[in-house]
């Protein structure tokens, strides 16, 4: 199924399984894993695109390897909010991919996901070479990351003074 809402998605996923953050793009699929308590998000693979249903086996396969519980998709919103013609092909991959899998997947703000990224990498002093290689597996890790972070807090308890006392 696919939830729009990421309450929904974190309601539909079974406890101490990870999940995956998946960065789509023209010619390759950055995948990124949580741990199983869900707190730390890792980069391990990039599939090269193909055709949809051999880029999908390959996913699958590492889904089901990993015992993933549900897929985050990186949404490629512009930078003013508004959806343009990646967003609607990583909706579509999703509504192909849910026709495979009864996982569950949600959507994931990704932009600046890829600048933050290269960032990093220039940061940590990657070959350019390197950087190509990894860039869009680390961008997964980002996606997954910030989604990671939201199902944290949603999952807390607020402390006192962020309580509404009244």
């Amino acid at each position: 199924m696919i939830l729009t809402d990421i309450t929904e998605f974190l309601a539909a996923l079974p406890a101490n399984r990870a999940i995956c953050g998946l960065d789509l793009g023209d010619k390759t699929i950055g995948i990124a894993v949580s741990d199983l308590r869900r707190s730390v998000s890792t980069p391990i693979h990039t599939v090269r695109r193909t055709k949809f249903t051999e880029d999908a086996a390959a996913l699958l396969k590492i889904l089901t390897e990993r015992n993933i519980a549900g897929i985050i998709l990186g949404l490629p919103l512009n930078m003013d909010g508004s959806e343009g013609p990646r967003v609607q092909s990583t909706r579509a991959f999703a509504r192909n991919l849910i026709k495979l899998t009864d996982l569950p997947i949600t959507f994931w703000d990704e932009r600046l996901s890829t600048v933050a990224a290269e960032r990093a990498l220039i940061e940590g002093d990657t070959s350019r070479k390197r950087r190509r290689e990894v860039i869009d597996q680390v961008a997964a890790g980002y996606i997954l990351q910030g989604a990671l972070d939201r199902l944290s807090y949603m999952g807390r308890t607020p402390p006192a003074s962020e309580r509404d006392e009244d």
